[in-house]
């Protein structure tokens, strides 16, 4: 056999065995083959392809919060460039290593164009993109118990750049809030009022994703996109809670009450108000507790070619 021994005592033809006290000099590394000399190395249709790299490759960074603290996250990065046709491949690990230059800055979007210059120098592509993606913390306090807890947002900074160099920046931001139906509300009303019946109206967690372009030399930071939508939406869901804040919240809940689309519209009038903020798309989805499928919207600013209302992944705001 080729790699076993067999039974009858043979050694194998190929012997296995790792040489940990190998050392590899220039010389040996200038020998080892490089797929980028292959004349035949391209597979199907040589043609240009518009993302190709690597995603979801993990390492901590760091990012500053409003009030100046520096946090250590656990980042996934998907880095990705153009190929143009004729060309074998990219080297991925030129990608992940641009990254390990630059661990010890503070990453913000800005921070951003620079890597996807490196990328275009670096792998010869003409366009590029990155994506950091982390669990953003900021302690918030109780309705009324004056308990505070962190509440965790799903966050990513989204840098690309064009052929022309063009660099544009992006936040996308994941907010969790109750929804109370206003139909329901009135329906339990009604049963109440009419036949003395106790009813509830239906109440569900919901996600919105805000992705917000922000514009040219300006800055916007987490916490400022939590209160635009916690001022629009009032409902986020709570950390830490007593009775009272229990209470609150169904008070709020009552108060704030909302179908998918007036939280979508909500969450335009905040937007739109920040001058930072050059284009939005918004996508919001109620998970029902009165069917079984669930209640969605989406909303763009409606720049002239700028962000669509063209949001499909819904099954990632299931929360």
């Amino acid at each position: 056999m080729f790699l076993h021994r067999t039974a009858g005592g043979i050694e194998p033809l190929i012997a296995r065995g790792f040489q940990a006290k190998f050392k590899s000099d220039a010389a040996y590394r200038e020998s080892l083959p490089d797929m980028m000399e292959a004349v035949d190395a391209i597979g199907g249709a040589n043609v240009p392809i518009q993302q190709v790299g690597c995603a979801n490759f993990r390492l901590p960074l760091k990012f500053k919060a409003k009030d100046g603290r520096v946090l250590t996250l656990e980042t996934a990065v998907t880095g990705t460039v153009s190929l143009e046709a004729n060309l074998k491949g990219i080297n991925m690990g030129r990608i992940m290593r641009t990254f390990y230059e630059h661990e010890e800055k503070v990453f913000s979007p800005d921070l951003l164009r620079r890597i996807l210059e490196q990328y275009r120098r670096k792998i010869v592509a003409f366009e590029a993109r990155v994506r950091l993606s982390f669990s953003y913390p900021i302690l918030q306090p109780s309705l009324r118990s004056g308990l505070k807890g962190w509440q965790y947002y799903k966050v990513t900074f989204e840098g690309t750049m064009d052929r022309e160099g063009r660099f544009r920046k992006f936040i996308e931001f994941d907010f969790v809030y109750s929804s109370t139906c206003p139909c329901s509300a009135e329906l339990a009303e009604h049963a109440r009022r009419t036949r003395g019946v106790y009813a509830t109206p239906h109440a569900q967690r919901s996600k919105a994703r805000v992705k917000v372009e922000i514009a040219a030399g300006r800055t916007l930071p987490i916490e400022d996109l939590q209160r635009h939508c916690a001022e629009g939406l009032k409902t986020e869901t709570q950390v830490m809670v007593k009775r009272e804040d229990e209470q609150a919240f169904a008070e709020l809940n009552g108060t704030y009450i909302k179908f998918v689309e007036d939280a979508a519209r909500l969450l335009y009038r905040e937007l739109a108000g920040d001058k930072r903020i050059a284009d939005f798309q918004i996508a919001c989805s109620h998970l029902e507790s009165l069917h079984s499928h669930d209640a969605v919207s989406v909303i763009c600013k409606g720049v002239p070619g700028g962000l669509r209302a063209d949001f499909t992944d819904f099954g990632s705001l299931v929360c």
